[in-house]
């Protein structure tokens, strides 16, 4: 039946009996398998190599076929549960389900539903069965991920406040290189909220013939129009996710040209801007929710005076007017560098003789006052900017809808020297962290500490590949890749005691196993002239200090095609809910050079069994 299948399927393609490579790459796109170019190539050129000339035959085209979707992993699988090595009965595969894929709740209705879905041969399907082909397409399928699938659409509460959420969030955005001489360009914000990020960051300075423009000031880094930003903004805003989108304004601007800014805002987002309370409501104890504000776009600035204030101009013209605020409302990248702290907070554990629990001495920063258009400030609704000056000082004064930036290298020596006060910090206010100003080359930090700490907003330079880069990715594939995910419940309580470095009574450890099978058409290595490598896998656990751990799998020889390892890794997770996983395959060059192949970063929450 198969065999019929297989044939009818592809017949009208060998009208003239045999195909080229590209007639064998159009038949695969039309089955809808998935290839890589250099593995088919190369099988290919082996096929042909049997007989003179480059052309295949129907029954050359089955053998590539089955090289590549075949595989011997699955065919052991499916040969355990079938009866007769050809079908799976859907009581079998009812067994499968339990067995192997943990689907303790799985029923009838299931089986059928997935050999609906998967099996293409119109009388197997008919029988309730499934064929190995039905077999290949399910378990190649997302529902066989291991990414929860359930995780890929919104399933978290969406009701809480807005510091309730980690915020998937982009540093200096309009830059696609370097922090120095590299290009701005308007590719940074479209990538960027295609992928699902929900702040972003403009740098906006004076430009010729009252424009605004946006670029890394004092470098030579490229110029582009605020208007132009903007206009891309407003066309990519909710593509990927429907919650706010937070503009975080590095604005140094003046008050002329901060009122065309405004105007921009306004014209251009319309509606999609959020430009007065909800509700009209100015006496605000608590944040809106993501659901409140769907679809509205929130600007992060300066602001003068209080909402009441600005409510009450919004009836009147004030064109032209400005007003000083001190412009220690808002650090710059280089306010702290590594070497400095800006606060002596006093750490409730504090002992004596103990030095490391008191940080250096407070830098004393040069207060200048910046003057901010009105028509600007009153834009400001829940994100107003405000200055960080210490924790005891942000709990007796900050409103909950003023909120932090923080360079990585101050945000580091607080999470080390006062991590409860840093938490209950975060419990209240939105906190965003970003790359210290000497990352010339748009280097990352890692996320992962500043996550342990429950700061929602934790900003990397998105253009930059790498493991942290990974990490983020990572993080907001979850929640259906809308760039909001809910904090742990310790990590939202504002009494919580909970510290990455003590973890206590928070732990709710995990004992988690993972059988290294099989890998599958990895990229083959630079050095190879064919389709070789020489694969080795590294999993890697991201988290609280505890659980940080990494673990590497043997080499396989020479096979980057259908590589087998059939290794077990264990790994104990004290605290499972911050914790990432990371699988990195690298070709082994020699024993002390590695060549990244490719990887795959999840939440450890959102591992699928089976």
């Amino acid at each position: 039946m198969s065999h019929t299948w297989f044939w009818n399927l592809i017949q009208n393609d060998f009208k003239n009996g045999n195909t080229d490579l590209d007639g064998c790459i159009r038949l695969l796109e039309k089955m809808q398998i998935n290839f890589d170019e250099e593995h088919l190539k190369h099988i290919f050129k082996k096929t042909i190599d049997k007989h003179s000339g480059d052309i295949i035959s129907m029954d050359d085209f089955r053998a590539i076929y089955r090289a590549l979707v075949h595989r011997p992993e699955f065919e052991e699988l499916f040969k355990a549960y079938s009866i007769d090595g050809n079908i799976l009965p859907d009581g079998q595969l009812l067994k499968f389900l339990a067995k192997e894929q943990f689907q303790t709740e799985a029923n009838e209705t299931t089986v059928l539903e997935i050999i609906m879905k998967y099996e293409p041969i119109d009388e197997v399907r008919k029988r309730r069965q499934m064929s190995f082909e039905g077999f290949i397409r399910y378990m190649n399928s997302d529902e066989c991920s291991i990414f929860k699938n359930q995780h890929r659409s919104i399933y978290q509460d969406m009701t809480q406040p807005l510091c309730d959420y980690f915020i998937s969030s982009s540093h200096n955005t309009y830059l696609i290189a370097d922090q120095l001489m590299g290009p701005s360009h308007l590719w940074g914000y479209t990538s960027a909220l295609l992928k699902g990020c929900r702040c972003l960051e403009i740098d906006c300075w004076d430009g010729h013939n009252n424009e605004p423009i946006v670029y890394h000031g004092h470098t030579l880094t490229s110029k582009i129009p605020f208007r132009s930003v903007i206009h891309v903004i407003d066309k990519y805003a909710f593509m990927s996710s429907p919650y706010p989108l937070v503009l975080s304004l590095e604005n140094h601007c003046s008050p002329k040209q901060q009122e065309v800014m405004a105007s921009c805002l306004k014209s251009i987002l319309g509606d999609k801007l959020l430009s007065a309370p909800l509700g009209g409501q100015v006496d605000i104890t608590q944040l809106p929710s993501p659901e409140a504000l769907k679809f509205k776009v929130l600007i992060k600035n300066k602001k003068v005076g209080t909402l009441e204030q600005s409510m009450l101009r919004m009836e009147e013209d004030y064109i032209g007017e400005a007003e000083e605020v001190s412009d220690s409302d808002v650090p710059s990248d280089d306010d702290y560098p590594d070497d400095t702290s800006p606060v002596r907070s006093r750490s409730p554990s504090k002992r004596k003789g103990d030095r490391r629990s008191s940080p250096p001495p407070q830098k004393k920063s040069k207060v200048r006052k910046t003057k901010i258009a009105l028509a600007l400030s009153d834009l400001v609704v829940y994100t107003k900017s405000q200055k960080f000056v210490g924790f005891e000082h942000s709990l007796q004064y900050q409103k909950c809808w003023e909120n932090n930036s923080i360079g990585e290298s101050q945000a580091r020596k607080l999470a080390r020297v006062s991590a409860n006060q840093f938490i209950a910090h975060t419990t209240r206010f939105i906190t965003r962290i970003y790359p210290r100003g000497s990352r010339m080359k748009s280097s990352n930090y890692n996320p992962q500490e500043f996550w342990n700490i429950g700061c929602q907003m934790v900003a990397l330079n998105f253009q930059t590949p790498g493991t942290f880069m990974e990490l983020q990715d990572g993080k907001f594939l979850d929640n259906g890749g809308c760039g909001y995910v809910l904090k742990p419940a310790f990590l939202r309580d504002h009494n919580t005691t909970f510290t990455p470095r003590n973890v206590g009574a928070y732990s709710r450890p995990m004992s988690l196993s993972i059988r290294l099978i099989s890998g599958h058409q990895l990229p083959p290595s630079a050095m190879s002239k064919t389709n070789k490598a020489d694969p080795t896998v590294q999993i890697e656990i991201y988290g609280v200090p505890e659980d940080q751990a990494r673990k590497r799998s043997s080499v396989v020889k020479s096979n980057a095609l259908s590589p087998r390892w059939n290794e077990t890794f264990s790994f104990n997770i004290q605290v499972p809910e911050l914790a990432m996983i990371r699988f990195c395959v690298e070709d082994e060059v020699s024993l002390v050079n590695k060549e990244f192949l490719g990887q795959y970063t999840l939440p450890v929450m959102s591992l699928n069994t089976g």
